[in-house]
């Protein structure tokens, strides 16, 4: 093992300092009931964590995005940061661009200058939260600003009162207030709930202002279940708990985000602010997309609607200009696809048991693998099997039932399994389904000069006699036998002919359906009259002079498919004999 570098040195750190005592914490036996409130900070703090911030179209077409997702309430800037901030919020206002359901949201820090500022840019809004902010931690507390609690607290209360104040020159708007102890998360609990305390004392909720505390997990820096803790000790001890909204803002530097968030709300939060897929400064903000998707696939509303979750995406990632991971949940290229053998078996058998039970499923979603159906977010399935050398046979014929009606038995399934393998181990990649499709064929439904004629079966005296034409390697062979139906007399005509021993081990068969006819190597046969309504495919198994080979025929005639599927399996043998 290598040594281990001296600069890699954990004796640099300590435990998590700011866990409160919470021995009878309930959060632990609750479960999510219901969606939180949303509220979507793409358009600021999101912002304002991109090499190059959006411009005001850019930041027009997200939130005309969040709108059409749901939310009602949304994060628009920092109006009193830069002029781009504030023209935005101006034209959405001046415009009418905010739905009547739709509450705006704004950023500022407890000082007078930018607070008025930012009322200034909300004139003429229906309705507005104005999110004021003071850092609290005991780093910003001691090594940025250089104060003491008591004048920490004494800007929260300058902050409230400014609020106050501006909001009562424009008696027009409904103004909602929302104060965030920023760094709640690194911040001593009994402290962060004195100082939103005497916020409160300022703003009066219990008289009818509506409140928004926010409690922001700024840095994550605890597991969630400590994050948990200090959300249930804050809703605990606050004065008047029951008169505000709770509300989390988490990060995601040690990549519990989501969790902090759905621990925080069994805790007692109201509310959660993230962004869409999680963009945020550093590792990112909670990302409300997964969240809601972990609430559907509870099966409770998330109140937020991505069905058309491709379109929303690409929003997202062309407003951002950031790149989407393959496996982001839910939504990544490849989050429903199953490469392994096993998984991909299991995935096929889950599907064709709940087809085959629709009326016992209730039509509950069950199936291996896969947390949620692809199709609610707009997804293939597609998307779900995809084939390379780590692939088994459950893989294969799902692709080929699902792309072209190929229902293959499990005895094909192994013996073509074996041939995709080695073709993509060769190959050294992913195999497209196209090319899967062109194996199956050529191995198949394409055994070179093989091919069968004309034909008849009859019967006479409870035997059945078949005498027909097979072109082999470019020579008309007349092939005549007798057996107890169709394909044992075909078989055992081929048996005189040849001098082999044939037998059939296994047999399988079923219609295709007419959409999946189009180039898949299924053809007609017009010289006899055992037609079907649709395609149809047989399986034949053989031992043939005591291996085991494996043909499949297509056909409109279910016999013609059935004889043209052991001469598929004899074609095989001649080929290997002769190879």
């Amino acid at each position: 093992m290598t040594p281990k570098s001296a600069a890699f040195d954990f004796r640099k750190y300590r435990p998590f300092a700011f866990a409160p005592s919470l021995p009878d914490r309930t959060w632990p036996s609750k479960t999510i009931e219901k969606s939180p409130i949303w509220a979507s900070v793409d358009l600021r703090d999101g912002n304002q964590a991109l090499i190059d911030p959006m411009t005001i179209e850019q930041k027009m077409r997200f939130f005309n995005t969040l709108v059409d997702v749901g939310f009602k309430e949304i994060e628009i800037g920092f109006p009193s940061a830069a002029q781009v901030e504030f023209d935005f919020a101006r034209k959405l206002i001046e415009e009418n661009h905010v739905p009547d359901d739709v509450t705006l949201q704004v950023l500022v820090q407890a000082r007078e200058h930018l607070i008025a500022r930012t009322f200034e840019s909300l004139k003429g809004v229906k309705r507005a939260v104005v999110h004021v902010y003071n850092s609290t931690s005991r780093v910003q507390r001691e090594k940025v600003y250089a104060k003491d609690k008591a004048e920490i607290k004494e800007i929260a209360i300058t902050g409230a009162k400014l609020l106050q104040q501006y909001a009562a020159k424009y008696p027009e708007t409904d103004w909602v207030f929302q104060y965030s102890p920023e760094s709640f998360s690194q911040t001593e609990t009994d402290y962060a709930v004195e100082v939103c305390d005497a916020v409160c004392e300022v703003w009066q909720p219990q008289q009818g202002q509506e409140v928004i505390l926010n409690l922001p997990a700024t840095v994550e820096a605890s597991m969630p279940n400590v994050f948990a803790d200090q959300v249930e000790y804050f809703c605990r001890n606050l004065a008047h708990r029951e008169h505000v909204i709770i509300s989390l803002h988490t990060h995601n530097d040690r990549g519990c985000a989501v969790a902090a968030a759905e621990l925080g709300v069994l805790a007692g939060a109201d509310r959660i602010e993230g962004t869409l897929l999680g963009n945020g400064e550093r590792t990112g903000n909670m990302d409300i997309m997964v969240m809601a998707m972990n609430l559907f696939s509870q099966g409770i509303d998330p109140e937020l609607d991505f069905s058309n979750m491709s379109e929303i995406v690409q929003v997202v990632s062309e407003c951002n200009n950031l790149p989407l991971h393959p496996r982001h949940p839910y939504v990544g290229e490849l989050v429903f696809t199953a490469f392994s053998g096993s998984h991909q078996d299991a995935i096929k058998k889950s599907l064709d048991y709940n087809e085959k039970h629709q009326d016992e499923t209730d039509n509950v979603w069950d199936v291996a693998y896969l947390p949620i159906d692809p199709a609610h977010i707009g997804r293939s399935y597609q998307d779900v099997v995809r084939i390379n050398s780590q692939s088994g046979k459950g893989g294969v014929a799902y692709i080929l039932q699902r792309n072209y009606g190929f229902n293959l038995p499990r005895w094909m399934q192994i013996d073509f399994s074996g041939v995709v393998q080695k073709q993509a181990e060769t190959a050294a990649r992913e195999l497209q389904n196209d090319e899967i499709l062109q194996t199956f064929e050529t191995t198949y439904l394409q055994q070179g000069k093989f091919e069968l004629l004309d034909y008849s079966v009859n019967n006479k005296g409870g035997d059945v006699y078949f005498n027909g034409q097979v072109q082999m390697h470019g020579d008309i062979i007349d092939i005549d036998g007798t057996g107890n139906g169709p394909l044992s007399s075909f078989i055992d005509g081929l048996a005189q002919h040849t001098g082999k021993s044939l037998h059939v081990i296994n047999y399988a068969e079923h219609a295709i359906n007419p959409h999946h006819n189009s180039g898949n190597g299924i053809d007609d046969d017009t010289n006899n009259d055992n037609k079907t309504n649709a395609n149809a495919a047989a399986y034949i198994q053989l031992n043939i002079d005591g291996e085991v080979y494996s043909g499949i025929g297509t056909c409109s005639s279910t016999v013609s498919a059935m004889l043209k599927g052991a001469l598929s399996a004899f074609a095989q043998a001649v080929g290997k004999t002769a190879a």
